[in-house]
């Protein structure tokens, strides 16, 4: 699934600071521009996921509509995962490279007690041999909205490779487990947004490349 083109003029200088990049804290003086993205798994069938810039171009953001995994009554073997796999092609202006510094994702979540769900992503440059992985579990009785962020240390930042355009890829994964839960208890975990104020948050930051 192609979604529609985008561009950023760049991210805040408080993400980020000269100490340990390298190179210069200020964005490059012109945008960089994302002209493709494609978005494939069961959590983001055609049409069901959008991204976009935030307001003050300090990020990227992508909002779902139907990511959502469950088990119980009236679900399929295949409900209690769903994943999306989106790949980016990033245009960067010359003499610059940026890495994600940290990721937000929302949602919600029902799970019965005895009942657990997990989300997991992982991002990384096509091409490249690092990997920036997590995991979070969330345990029922739970109800309730969720929100969870990945902070990258400065040490462990993976920058684009200067002078070559590496797509950046970006997996995302829901599942949930029925547990000790009864069977005919439904749960389920969602990063779903109809009105378009749930989206996962992407966190930039540039250096200069030498």
């Amino acid at each position: 699934m192609l979604l529609r083109a985008l561009a950023a003029t760049g991210v805040a200088a408080s993400l980020f600071g000269s100490s340990g990049l390298g190179g210069s804290p200020h964005p490059p003086p012109v945008p960089i521009v994302i002209d493709s993205v494609t978005a494939n798994g069961s959590g983001c069938p055609t049409g069901t996921a959008a991204v976009s810039v935030s307001p003050d171009n300090t990020a990227f953001t992508v909002t779902y509509s139907t990511y959502l995994a469950q088990v119980g009554p009236g679900s399929s073997p295949t409900d209690y995962r769903k994943n999306c796999q989106l790949s980016l092609v990033v245009h960067v202006p010359g003499g610059y490279t940026y890495a994600v510094v940290s990721a937000s994702y929302r949602g919600f979540a029902s799970l019965a007690p005895g009942a657990s769900g997990i989300q997991r992503a992982g991002y990384h440059f096509q091409g490249g041999n690092r990997t920036t992985n997590s995991t979070h579990r969330f345990d029922g009785a739970f109800n309730d909205d969720w929100e969870v962020t990945d902070s990258v240390d400065v040490r462990a930042r993976v920058f684009a490779p200067c002078g070559a355009e590496r797509n950046l890829d970006i997996n995302t994964e829901l599942q949930v487990d029925q547990g000790t839960s009864s069977p005919s208890a439904t749960s389920f975990m969602e990063m779903d947004s109809t009105d378009g104020s749930i989206t996962s948050v992407y966190h930039l930051a540039w250096k200069r490349c030498r």
